[in-house]
């Protein structure tokens, strides 16, 4: 009787997955049901941080709830930045002139016009001064005054036309105090020249902006930006009027559609995340699985924190108030008529609902931290706990199949033995 080396294996091995199937069974499950947790939990941890962003985004220096917006009645003149403080009202703007830079040129200048000595460069009652004998060049020069650690915002660049070579100083701010002022020690002719003869390319000059028209109130500043001209308001000229020419009226007003789309922005997010924990906690039935996290206590942590989060009153007023609901979902709807009505009433009202210290904004951000926080937060602390698990899980396979690789070898040797002797017995029994 020959021995068959494929039968000792095949039984061998039905015999060894015999013994582990059990606890094979069992890690397979245990896997699957942590990857389907973790993959649960880092959706859920995602759902929170897109939220979390959200609401960051909304509460940000500068950010506002109120939008108010400025309409011109020109176009090109000038662009504005409305605050939340802004008050709604018409104003007039006549503007004579922008605020410009400086710019000076000194022509036909060569390399041995510099020579030795030093140039002082002056501008808002500070100067800096170039050592001339550190410049071989003219290029060197330009260089010289572009690094200079003192330069008090002075800007050089070299302008060639028909083989001369002229250096172009200009201011990098606007305005008259920023005019630049040139002089020079021990200077060589040709550099004495072409100071005394330098040429103004551009006046440094402050803008003059007339309030009520062309005889009106005259407001002055070294920038065409105008910062809270009007409180709350922030403007920008771009153009001069001609004289006698009709002023530049601004109308400033609430935004009621960006003011709204802000609110729905917020409704939204919350929204959004309120879909994710019902995918995530379905309870099942005919219209779909169970959610992975069903009956999940996190989630109704969160849910019921959220729920009373935007149910509160902030600075005496609450989200009912500006026709803003949650529904039985917990989910927000706005009552689009009411929403404007109250935000129209009682517009300081709406913006401190939302920002500033301890209110809405800020609440959710604080109590949302203790979940997403990336270094202590619940959701991280569960997906590490369950990365742990599947580690473990890991490693019960590696000792399943050390056991498996146990039991098939000793079923090996055992069924190799067995049918040796078998073979050894029919071997005697064929002598008679």
């Amino acid at each position: 009787m020959a021995i068959d080396s494929d039968y000792i294996q095949q039984m061998s091995t039905q015999l060894a997955n015999y013994e582990v199937q059990a606890a094979l069974a069992k890690a397979n499950r245990n896997e699957a049901n942590y990857k389907a947790q973790l993959s649960a939990v880092s959706s859920l941890d995602s759902a929170l941080k897109s939220f979390s962003s959200a609401v960051k985004s909304m509460k940000g220096v500068g950010s506002s709830m109120l939008i108010n917006s400025a309409t011109f009645s020109q176009e090109g003149v000038a662009t504005a930045t409305v605050g939340t403080t802004a008050i709604a009202g018409n104003y007039q703007f006549f503007v004579e002139q922008l605020a410009t830079r400086h710019q000076v040129s000194l022509a036909g200048l060569t390399a041995a016009d510099l020579g030795s000595g030093s140039l002082n460069i002056g501008q808002d009652g500070q100067s800096f001064n170039i050592d001339l004998s550190q410049s071989s060049t003219l290029e060197e020069l330009s260089a010289a005054i572009n690094g200079a650690a003192d330069n008090t915002g002075v800007k050089a660049t070299l302008v060639r036309s028909n083989g001369e070579v002229s250096l172009v100083l200009s201011s990098e701010k606007t305005g008259a105090a920023n005019a630049i002022s040139l002089s020079a020690t021990g200077a060589t002719a040709g550099l004495d020249a072409a100071l005394t003869a330098k040429q103004e390319l551009s006046k440094a000059q402050d803008a003059k902006v007339r309030l009520g028209g062309e005889s009106g109130m005259l407001l002055t500043n070294a920038s065409n930006t105008f910062e809270n001209v009007i409180d709350g308001v922030s403007l920008t000229f771009n153009k001069v009027h001609q004289a006698g020419e009709q002023a530049l009226s601004i109308d400033i007003g609430q935004d009621k559609t960006a003011t709204k789309e802000k609110a729905q922005t917020f409704a939204t997010a919350l929204n959004t995340l309120m879909s994710s924990f019902d995918t995530l906690t379905a309870s099942g039935g005919e219209e779909g699985g169970r959610g992975v996290l069903a009956g999940d206590s996190s989630i109704r942590a969160i849910e019921t924190m959220l729920n009373q989060v935007v149910r509160k009153q902030y600075g005496g007023v609450s989200l009912t108030e500006f026709g803003i609901s949650a529904d039985r979902n917990g989910k927000l709807v706005i009552d689009s008529a009411r929403f404007e009505k109250a935000v129209a009433a009682n517009p300081e009202g709406f913006e401190k609902l939302f920002t500033g210290k301890d209110n809405l904004l800020e609440s959710i951000d604080k109590n949302l931290a203790v979940y997403t926080s990336s270094a202590n937060g619940l959701m991280k602390a569960r997906k590490d706990s369950l990365n742990n698990q599947l580690r473990r899980v890991d490693e019960q396979f590696e000792s399943i199949q050390q056991q498996y690789d146990s039991y098939y070898n000793r079923y090996l040797k055992q069924y190799t033995s067995m049918m040796q002797t078998m073979s050894a017995m029919e071997q005697t029994y064929g002598l008679f």
